[in-house]
């Protein structure tokens, strides 16, 4: 048996339980069974507790598992895996849940951990840091640009404003009063959210916004569209309809082991700090939850699991 941390129905956090599930079963073809070490805690993990899926996903299955980007040790090798063994340290996007002690990760959305990082430091780099990767490549902006991102006080948004910042591009970040002394040392220009958004934007970048990395959606990303006229440099990773009907696109992720690669070797070399600021023990992955759920967390979260 193995424990995870679960839902068991589509609602609130009431429908979450700490459980034994039955083993993970050997590895399919282009599969690892990675034992976990470290989970990173998203808020895409809570929006799929609610009832929220992408196009095309299948139907949950409950008991459905928390979370998708782990760090761990290989147990097993599927068939046609090449490159890695039993034994490597790893990190990827995991296809049956995070929270949990042994998941099934599949091989081409995964990269070996260098040694220079921790399991609780490479678990954030699967989806929060790569989509924050992804993102910045897809505006492809020219050094001196101005880029403003929409909640970054958060995993993807740390992340997205270090790797602009260290292409040369100035950003400007919307979070909450609390965060402001946090956005900055990220060496962006903090911004209070909320109403007249768009014109405190303009007070600190009177030469305008080049692009916009959203990360809130909603009224957030309404907010702040018409701010930039060209509508492909208008980009979410969390509300496609919106963004959509504004006329900007979803994040473009390439899911793939490069990707993988480049932003550890960003971290490694200190050009992206992951910035955890707590962890959680398995047993308390609600809490975890909560705090990004609640809008509290600043930087990263990440559940520890096993040696």
């Amino acid at each position: 048996m193995t424990q995870a941390y679960v839902f068991t129905s589509h609602g609130g956090p009431e429908t979450e339980a700490l459980l034994e599930l039955p083993d993970q079963p050997e590895p399919g073809p282009g599969q690892l069974l990675v034992a976990v070490r470290a989970a990173g805690v998203n808020p895409f993990d809570h929006k799929l507790r609610t009832g929220f899926q992408l196009p095309g996903a299948p139907p949950t299955r409950f008991p459905a598992v928390f979370g998708g980007e782990v760090a761990g040790v290989v147990q097993a090798v599927g068939p046609d895996v090449t490159g890695f063994a039993v034994g490597d340290a790893v990190f990827g996007s995991a296809v049956t849940g995070g929270y949990i002690e042994s998941t099934l990760v599949p091989a081409a959305v995964a990269a070996h951990k260098p040694d220079a990082l921790s399991f609780t430091d490479a678990a954030t780099l699967p989806v929060a840091a790569a989509t924050a990767y992804d993102g910045v490549n897809q505006l492809d902006l020219p050094k001196g640009a101005t880029l403003l991102i929409t909640g970054i006080g958060g995993g993807v948004g740390v992340a997205a404003a270090q790797i602009a910042v260290a292409r040369g591009l100035r950003v400007v970040g919307t979070a909450s009063a609390g965060k402001k002394e946090f956005v900055e040392s990220l060496g962006a220009t903090h911004v209070t959210p909320g109403p007249d958004v768009a014109a405190r934007v303009r007070a600190v970048a009177p030469d305008g916004i080049d692009a916009v990395y959203d990360l809130v959606g909603g009224a957030a990303l309404e907010a702040v569209a018409e701010l930039v006229e060209d509508r492909t440099k208008l980009i979410t990773a969390g509300d496609y309809t919106t963004v959509t009907r504004l006329g900007g696109q979803p994040v473009q992720r390439l899911r793939n082991a490069e990707v993988l690669d480049r932003v550890a070797e960003l971290a490694v070399s200190g050009a992206l700090r992951p910035y955890v600021t707590r962890t959680f023990p398995l047993e308390r992955a609600g809490e975890a939850l909560r705090a990004v759920e609640e809008g509290h967390a600043q930087g990263k979260i990440v559940i520890e699991i096993g040696a």
